[in-house]
């Protein structure tokens, strides 16, 4: 089956393509860019730099722009899908979606309509087992954005590691670990699959504790 896979940039959608990648034929990337971190469907901080993720992974990346609201991210996801269909022949569409209904349900309904299957790897995993997965598989990805207590700005740029893992058990009850209703974000610089690691050369912190984003401003491509 040749598919595609959401890709943000984030851990969730490249662990995902980790394992699509196992007993698929990944044929492209598709990245939505929102306006800005209110979207509620797709991820935000530094996905300009997809493009230097899709050149380490060496696969086709299909990008489209939208605005925050819903039918604006459906129409694009959509349109993003469909010319993906028509471009590479793909029969399905792979997601990093967790435990999020309301996004898994839209991503399903748009495949629905376009007739291709959605495949979700991650689906109703436990959160803590899927960041212990990323550690177990070399990883490499760094926290950009905290949104909401108890989640600080001294998180930013630093690596999802085993204190990482330790801390979001902890706090489980308080935050969702893996993320995934927006209280963090992150940004993968090396994966199994990466032919090169991504090099951040510049990046600067907006923000407060609770609510702030390391956004990256120039990085690079080198040598693993």
């Amino acid at each position: 089956m040749r598919v595609c896979v959401l890709y943000s940039g984030g851990k969730d959608s490249n662990l995902a393509l980790f394992k699509a990648w196992k007993v698929f034929e990944v044929a492209c990337l598709i990245t939505l860019f929102p306006r800005s971190e209110e979207c509620y469907l797709f991820h935000y901080p530094n996905t300009q730099l997809v493009k230097l993720q899709a050149e380490a992974l060496n696969l086709p990346l299909i990008t489209e722009a939208c605005l925050d609201d819903e039918e604006s991210n459906l129409k694009a996801l959509y349109k993003a899908l469909k010319g993906a269909r028509e471009e590479y022949g793909i029969d399905g569409v792979v997601t990093g979606a967790i435990r999020s209904t309301y996004q898994a349900s839209r991503f399903q309904k748009v495949c629905w309509d376009l007739g291709l299957w959605c495949f979700n790897p991650l689906w109703l995993r436990d959160e803590i087992s899927l960041l212990k997965e990323l550690l177990d598989h070399n990883f490499e990805a760094i926290f950009t954005r905290v949104a909401g207590y108890p989640l600080k700005k001294d998180l930013l740029g630093k690596r999802v590691d085993e204190r990482a893992v330790e801390f979001f058990k902890k706090i489980r009850y308080y935050v969702n670990p893996s993320g995934e209703g927006g209280e963090y974000e992150t940004f993968v610089l090396d994966m199994p699959l990466f032919k090169k690691r991504v090099k951040i050369l510049e990046y600067e912190i907006r923000g407060e504790d609770y609510d702030a984003t390391l956004v990256i401003k120039r990085a690079e491509l080198i040598d693993k």
